[in-house]
């Protein structure tokens, strides 16, 4: 019964993936009611305060965003860009990663991604390395965020053994940040230059492409509203504080001899932020909920509602089976763990979802909370099948060919620089692990 109640799990994983948007969530309902009502086994407790957390950062974030916090960044963003040309396959990532981990969504990487297409081609540079590379940091930026989803329920879930943020961000903001640098040293040599490339030069005998390759991106004249610095600031002040209070217990209110949870204390900080947002930089109230960063967090909470919920309660039914099945791997060789960590992501295309799932699986089994932290990038399985949005998306915005799918699905331009940004992430997050923790 357990190999099919497991395969159960994953047609609903499989099918709710295919679906996109809430699919997820909605098709873990599914697994829940045939796992219950056929199978009998005894839901758990949903992961509630996972879910209010990511909404009261959400509703930070798409404050900030209704106020012209965004394109504010986005016109900074762009000048930096302009200005340093030849390192964009340096400097662009580093701007997704940025923009990433202040709004803890990786979408927010769609408004530059025009920008690194257009300054790549007019400098004679590939498009396809930095157009790579900005994709793959806006994914990894995510465990190095302090407001995103994932990161958010992986201190939930390791607060009871005396983790905090600050030791979770101590290891994957360097972890990350050098495992994408060492990337981009080899990305930047990849593929032949612009000008010998053989699909561009076809292209460019095409007149009227040759006439659209001298149209400008004008991002700079973006109408940046008079509220953003204030909206970008007070967020900026609620992340900030929010990683203080996890880094130092003692600034939390205390009850019953115990400093107040982390999972309130950003709910609380978050919430009172984008109250601070609306009431000082008034942003259309209507216009809050219909930005992209509103939807996006509305739906990675639908899907870690139903898909987390249906893994519990699938592991909760099977739980000293699994743990004795996995336990003797795992105390072998524990970097295994991320290559759960991996697979699961590619099939769900959520690492809020993906943590739901698998942490409590790993702390189950006793896992080291260190290990679990340095194979944590593993969530950011998505570039493996080229389906998630900013990546169609670069290929759409590079004119040129030279990001692109290849014959064989996975031989696309993001397989070599998402694989090693992810090895050479998770060596550094071993190194930072054993340092901090």
């Amino acid at each position: 019964m357990f190999f099919v109640e497991f395969l159960i799990v994953l047609v609903c994983i499989l099918i709710g993936a295919r679906i996109g948007g809430i699919g997820l969530g909605v098709m873990g309902g599914v697994g829940l009611a045939v796992l219950s009502f056929v199978f009998g086994l005894q839901p758990t407790s949903p992961p509630i305060n996972v879910m209010l957390m990511i909404m009261a950062v959400v509703a930070a974030a798409a404050s900030m965003q209704a106020a012209g916090g965004l394109d504010f960044l986005i016109k900074i963003a762009t000048k930096i860009l302009r200005k340093n040309p030849k390192y964009i396959t340096f400097i662009a990532p580093v701007v997704t990663y940025v923009f990433t981990m202040m709004a803890g969504t990786g979408h927010v990487a769609y408004s530059v991604l025009p920008v690194i297409a257009e300054v790549s081609r007019r400098s004679g540079i590939r498009p396809e390395r930095p157009m790579s590379m900005a994709v793959i940091a806006s994914q990894f930026a995510i465990v190095a965020s302090p407001i995103a989803a994932a990161v958010v329920a992986l201190v939930a879930f390791l607060e009871p053994q005396g983790i905090t943020l600050a030791d979770v961000l101590l290891v994957t903001i360097p972890g990350t940040s050098l495992g994408l640098t060492a990337a981009c040293v080899i990305v930047n040599k990849l593929g032949k230059e612009l000008k010998d490339d053989p699909e561009y030069r076809r292209r460019m005998e095409d007149p009227a492409f040759r006439q659209e390759m001298e149209q400008e991106v004008q991002v700079e004249e973006l109408e940046v509203k008079p509220e953003a610095k204030k909206a970008v600031s007070l967020f900026l002040f609620g992340s900030l504080v929010v990683v203080l209070m996890g880094a130092f217990p003692s600034l939390r209110p205390s009850f019953d001899g115990n400093a107040m949870g982390m999972a309130h204390t950003i709910e609380i900080v978050m919430l009172s932020i984008a109250a601070l947002i609306i009431l000082i930089c008034k942003p259309d109230g209507y216009a809050i909920t219909q930005g992209s960063v509103f939807h996006a967090g509305m739906r990675a909470i639908v899907a870690i509602f139903g898909i987390a919920w249906l893994g519990d309660t699938f592991i909760g039914g099977h739980g000293v089976m699994v743990k004795e099945t996995v336990a003797g791997l795992v105390e072998m060789a524990p970097w295994t763990f991320a290559f759960a960590l991996f697979a699961l992501s590619v099939m769900v295309n959520s690492q809020g979802a993906t943590t739901a799932v698998l942490v409590p699986v790993a702390i189950t089994l006793g896992l080291p909370p260190e290990v679990i932290i340095a194979t944590f990038v593993a969530v950011n399985g998505y570039f493996f099948i080229p389906n998630y949005g900013p990546i169609i998306a670069s290929i759409d915005f590079d004119r040129t060919g030279t990001t692109n799918i290849g014959k064989f699905i996975f031989n696309h331009s993001f397989m070599i620089p998402g694989l090693l940004s992810m090895v050479f992430s998770i060596m550094f997050g071993f190194l930072f692990a054993g340092i901090v923790l």
